[in-house]
């Protein structure tokens, strides 16, 4: 199963629906925002490309009550989970979470095959050591948007992982 990685769209709904009907378009099943979506109103275009979304808060949290009575009229295509989710993919344990230091801790446990942060607007995928003597895949999509990135070009970047062979890989939005 592939699944599209996604954080920090900032209010952005175009490049947002861009990597999600990328990801689509690869072959994704699902898609998670690991935050800062702010407006529900972002997801609109998100939503109508059929791929369920799983999405978190973040620090930027928006309109919670917009983001219930859109999920509950989405025909179960849209999740919100709250402040973080654990989700069953494909098989595979995965976590989502705003913050990276969250993240890593959450990974340092070894109760997940993956997990998910947003936050720093840097993408990375860190294969982090556990406390059962294993390792974690961590990801973390950076910013959707390319709000914040951390060079002066902005960089809208979203990971697409394929859980069954657990390879994962940034991927750039051209704009």
């Amino acid at each position: 199963m592939k699944i599209c990685i996604v954080s920090d769209s900032h209010d952005r709904a175009e490049p947002l629906a861009a990597a999600v009907s990328q990801a689509k378009a690869a072959g994704a099943q699902a898609v998670i925002h690991c935050g800062d979506l702010i407006g529900a109103n972002t997801l609109r275009a998100s939503v109508k490309l059929g791929v369920p979304l799983h999405v978190v808060h973040g620090n930027n949290l928006g309109d919670v009550m917009t983001m219930h009575k859109m999920m509950s009229k989405s025909g179960g295509t849209l999740t919100y989970h709250g402040q973080d989710a654990e989700l069953e993919l494909g098989g595979r344990r995965i976590f989502a979470t705003h913050f990276p230091h969250y993240g890593r801790g959450m990974a340092c446990t070894g109760d997940y095959d993956l997990v998910c942060c947003g936050h720093s607007h840097v993408a990375e995928i860190v294969r982090q050591p556990n406390i059962k003597g294993g390792e974690t895949l961590l990801v973390n999509p950076g910013s959707v948007s390319g709000i914040g990135a951390p060079n002066a070009a902005e960089t809208y970047t979203w990971i697409l992982g394929d859980l069954t062979s657990m390879a994962f890989e940034i991927h750039t939005l051209e704009h």
